[in-house]
């Protein structure tokens, strides 16, 4: 499945549910996340500009595999993923065929949706404010809704999560 999304930072979260709702927009998921992110020793997945991400979404555990397409306007990106059963062992196989984790992740997400249009209000742990990302199936779709939530298209972001918490200087 091909993944184009955006994302905006320090955002009003307050701000942004209301015009939501406005629009329209009904609520799918509030809840707790936790990502690993793996790679191998000489870090080959990462370098091909892929990414391999195992995660806890609420009482979900999923796993995805993603490659990096195009990053002009937005972040354009073939996306793998499956539900698994268990976390813990699936993490467990990963470290065993030789998987490091490079980054763990926990942030709160509040996600709503119109259309086929998602809209995911994250709040990391580490010290970054609150960012919006808006994931959608073309980039037309993604800018008429930056215009109609009044976001200055100037504060759009083809940004990976690494990539915003390396500009709040987060990234270890």
């Amino acid at each position: 499945m091909k993944e184009v999304e955006v994302k905006i930072l320090e955002i009003n979260k307050e701000e942004i549910i209301k015009k939501l709702l406005e629009l329209g927009a009904e609520k799918v998921f509030e809840g707790e996340i936790i990502s690993h992110l793996y790679d191998f020793e000489d870090k080959r997945i990462n370098q091909g500009r892929k990414l391999l991400r195992l995660r806890k979404k609420g009482e979900k555990n999923l796993i995805t595999f993603k490659t990096s397409i195009s990053k002009e306007q937005s972040k354009i990106e073939e996306e793998i993923e499956t539900e698994i059963g268990d976390f813990e062992v699936v993490d467990d196989i990963l470290k065993k065929i030789g998987l490091l984790i490079r980054r763990k992740a926990e942030k709160k997400r509040t996600s709503y949706k119109i259309a086929n249009v998602l809209f995911e209000i994250d709040e990391p742990k580490e010290d970054v404010p609150a960012f919006l990302e808006i994931e959608a199936q073309s980039e037309e779709e993604i800018f008429e809704y930056v215009e109609k939530l009044g976001i200055e298209k100037e504060r759009v972001k083809n940004w990976s999560g690494g990539e915003v918490l390396a500009h709040y200087g987060q990234l270890k």
